[in-house]
């Protein structure tokens, strides 16, 4: 019998001035790329804060303060793939110029409708992408204190 094995990822969603910080991906064997938000998944042994905070200076270059949890999206995809994604929400603190992870083309700060617009055009890496979004201008945080990692 074989054990059922979820991804376990965290992507965060970072605001500025009404944009929020986006990572258009080359998938592999694709011609059109995807957006997300930076996101990724845990590292062996990661903590799962300072696994988003990784994914942030990887994919953006981006230094964040990760102020709230937005909670646990669990995502099943087509295929029968599970993804377990912690959302956090967090401010752009500075950006640190090194270099990108090879698979992001470009790093963006969108508005809403530009979002909006990528999912309708089926650009977004994850239907999970947009929710995100949208819980954190509706303001659905969670304290930071609600996940408990020993």
């Amino acid at each position: 019998m074989s054990r059922w094995h979820p991804h376990v990822t965290v992507a965060t969603v970072v605001e500025r001035a009404g944009r929020f910080l986006m990572v258009e991906e080359s998938p592999r064997g694709s011609q059109t790329t995807l957006f997300n938000q930076p996101a990724g998944h845990l590292e062996p042994g990661e903590r799962i804060q300072e696994a988003a905070l990784r994914e942030l200076r990887e994919e953006t270059a981006w230094q964040v303060g990760i102020t709230d949890y937005l909670g646990l999206y669990v995502y099943r995809t087509p295929s029968g793939e599970t993804f377990h994604s912690h959302g956090f929400f967090g401010m752009a603190l500075a950006h640190l110029g090194n270099a990108l992870d090879p698979a992001v083309v470009a790093v963006h700060w969108l508005t809403l409708e530009e979002v909006e617009e990528l999912e309708r055009q089926g650009r977004m890496r994850s239907p999970l992408v947009l929710k995100r979004i949208r819980d954190a201008l509706a303001e659905r945080f969670y304290p930071m204190d609600v996940v408990h990692e020993r």
